[in-house]
């Protein structure tokens, strides 16, 4: 019989990790790779019936290619703390690991951003390649944040979604976009990419455009245009920095 173990990334996350390993019991095991949690993430994870591996952590992309060597399922199912897995995808994920003419299927997201659930602005569908099997898909480690896993085989999209509780308020919004930008700005600079001055200027109108118009943001509203401009303001941040880091070499 085809296994399947649902992973899940976490650190200090105790809030959300019981809903969550919850959600993923429809897989045969769940498993937690948590980073040094010391609020109580682990013991909530055992108590709603997870493994839990202590991981060591570089980046996230070297954190799942940890996972995905540890384990020994056929498929896993990765899953982050703040997600839950509704009983239709449960069913959905179960039926096309019978199939392994697909090695990695993509799943969409409801993302909710501040009380909202967002429409656009690229937080929907926002798809995610998180349903691999195990011994054909790896993640690039030069990739620090927005990792992406690698695939051999063919890919495919999956109907059901997963519920994201992405940011609860927009403290905790800009806290993780500003670890986000300067995880960018490195793997950039890292890549021999350079910023230019016009770029302060530029990138930020792409992005604005980008999120309200091409993903369309406006179908959130004022809170769709809050955002848009806030991602704006973060990609000029991000060039930004790697002046700044440009300037010292």
């Amino acid at each position: 019989m085809t296994s399947l173990t649902c992973a899940i990334l976490a650190k200090d996350v105790v809030n959300h990790i019981g809903d969550c390993v919850k959600s993923c019991a429809f897989a045969d095991e769940v498993v937690v790779f948590d980073t040094s949690s010391n609020d109580g993430t682990q013991d909530a994870a055992r108590a709603a019936g997870a493994r839990v591996v202590a991981t060591p952590f570089i980046n996230f992309s070297q954190a799942r290619n940890f996972a995905l060597n540890h384990l020994t399922a056929d498929w896993v199912l990765f899953v982050d703390a703040d997600e839950r897995v509704t009983p239709e995808l449960a069913a959905e994920v179960r039926q096309v690991i019978e199939d392994d003419d697909i090695a990695g299927w993509w799943i969409p997201r409801y993302n909710y951003i501040v009380g909202h659930v967002m429409k656009g602005a690229g937080w929907y569908p926002d798809h995610q390649l998180r349903l691999m099997l195990r011994e054909r898909a790896h993640y690039d480690e030069s990739r620090e944040v927005h990792e992406l896993a690698i695939i051999d085989g063919q890919e495919g999209y999956l109907k059901e979604h997963l519920i994201h509780y992405n940011y609860e308020s927009w403290q905790q919004f800009h806290a993780k976009q500003e670890r986000y930008t300067r995880f960018a700005a490195s793997t950039m600079l890292k890549a021999g990419e350079r910023a230019h001055w016009r770029h302060l200027i530029t990138r930020p109108g792409q992005e604005f455009w980008r999120r309200f118009v091409t993903w369309k943001g406006y179908k959130d509203g004022l809170h769709g245009l809050r955002l848009s401009l806030l991602m704006a303001r973060y990609e000029q941040k991000k060039y930004w920095w790697m002046l700044q880091e440009q300037r010292k070499s």
